[in-house]
């Protein structure tokens, strides 16, 4: 249990993030409308750089690549580089469970 208390906060984060796109419902372009936090869609704005990368990422993850492209361009690269994130993380918190070079 104490060795849980160690793991940094960001490894906790980005798969939680992951799960929680991968299990909400991809939006058609533009047709649903759901409560947000985002303060430009609030105001009204359509379009917001951070609520489309989290759309595409959400369309990727249901396997959406055409309808991922049309709310962000950056959603693929995105998911490549937070994937390759959280792997970079668990094998440093391997390597400093273990005591030396896991993978």
């Amino acid at each position: 249990m104490k060795r849980l208390t160690h793991i940094p906060l960001e490894l906790l984060f980005w798969p939680t993030a992951i799960v929680a796109l991968a299990f909400s419902e991809p939006e058609v372009h533009g047709h649903i409308q759901h409560f947000t936090l985002c303060p430009l869609a609030n105001l009204g704005i359509d379009w917001c750089w951070g609520c489309g990368l989290g759309r595409s990422i959400t369309q990727i993850l249901h396997g959406n690549i055409s309808e991922s492209l049309a709310h962000h361009w950056f959603g693929i690269p995105a998911l490549v580089i937070i994937a390759f994130r959280m792997w970079r993380l668990v094998r440093l918190e391997l390597r400093n469970y273990y005591g030396y070079k896991f993978i």
